[in-house]
């Protein structure tokens, strides 16, 4: 299978470059998987397509506001550092911008030296493992020097931080946001409750790999990067029992779905459990966890586009966006969702 069967002409005008002012108000294709047919509606119109009993799995991982901008102490030059990984206690693995000034031992400061993170070890395409040096609470400092790091598609200067965040994020832990949550307001959540939908919450920490483009030819060569998931034993519980009752597990986004498939293809049900995963999903995917997907629209040639085509047909989606870029849907991160049936 080639890598070039998964791309598509996208006007670069249509790449979202801020979100809209109510989250719930962006639009919604809805495409059924089965006859190809596609409806066009506006997000708060989910509920419609939500029945009693089907439980809604959303990803509560949340972003943390790791891209700092800082100075190299001996030359004063500027240097950016993304925190990617915690390793242990202060020790992360970071991206760096321009990464060839950063040696072993090397110092950075932000601030006026609020915090600084000093240079342990030098990896391969601009990682390096640093120490972070501060007083205080990491979070809180993070939360009052660093941005959201917006993936690099974006130009435009996110004014208000927290629609970078699902309102329900609750895990610190991601480099990325889980964007089909990013549709959801508090008082939709509510009502499709009240209308006897389940939610369930998993968690995926979402690694900057998810932006990282598909270099090989053939789809069977591409390595899937590592993600940490968990599931409680309550969810488990609840989706076991929506499948017993014949009723739908809907999937908010691809990373709640790269869990979910993830914990069914090595338990063949759900159970209480954690771990990384690097679960690749494409055409000829035998599925196992989800009857719905609620999604973005994704990059051309990207795994994520491979992941869809595999739920709906590769024919589907290709069609699907073609009419989108028609219809002048917003694409990616703060663009328009879908909800594959």
């Amino acid at each position: 299978m080639k890598v070039e069967d998964f791309d598509y002409e996208l006007p670069e005008e249509l790449i979202a470059q801020t979100p809209i002012q109510q989250r719930d108000a962006s639009r919604l294709l809805v495409l059924d998987r089965k006859t190809g047919e596609i409806e066009h509606k506006h997000f708060y119109d989910i509920i419609k397509y939500l029945e009693p009993g089907d439980t809604l799995v959303l990803n509560d991982t949340k972003v943390l506001p790791a891209r700092l901008i800082g100075v190299k102490e001996e030359t004063n030059a500027v240097i950016e550092i993304l925190l990617l990984k915690n390793l242990e206690k202060d020790n992360w693995e970071c991206l760096v911008k321009p990464a060839r000034r950063i040696k072993v031992g090397t110092i950075v400061s932000f601030v006026e030296g609020k915090l600084k993170a000093r240079c342990i070890k030098e990896l391969e395409e601009g990682i390096r493992h640093f120490e972070l040096i501060y007083e205080g609470i990491l979070l809180e400092i993070l939360e009052e020097l660093g941005t959201m790091p917006l993936p690099p598609y974006i130009h435009e200067k996110l004014k208000d931080q927290s629609r970078y965040q699902t309102v329900y994020a609750k895990e610190i832990g991601s480099a990325a946001a889980p964007t089909a949550g990013l549709h959801f307001t508090k008082e939709l959540l509510e009502k499709i409750e009240e209308k006897g939908v389940n939610l369930a919450y998993v968690t995926l920490h979402v690694g900057l790999g998810t932006f990282r483009p598909v270099s090989v030819e053939k789809v069977e060569d591409h390595e899937m990067h590592k993600e940490f998931y968990t599931m409680s034993k309550e969810v488990a519980t609840l989706l076991n029992e929506t499948r017993k009752k014949g009723k739908r597990i809907i999937a908010v986004g691809t990373t709640s779905t790269r869990t979910l498939e993830t914990i069914a293809s090595q338990y063949k049900d759900f159970k209480e459990c954690s771990g990384w995963t690097d679960i690749f999903i494409y055409p000829g995917y035998e599925w196992k966890a989800i009857d719905g997907l609620i999604t973005n629209f994704h990059l051309p040639k990207s795994t994520l586009v491979m992941l869809v085509s595999a739920f709906a047909g590769r024919e589907n989606i290709l069609n699907a966006y073609k009419i989108a870029i028609q219809e002048k849907y917003r694409f990616f991160s703060f663009g328009d969702a879908m909800f594959l049936k």
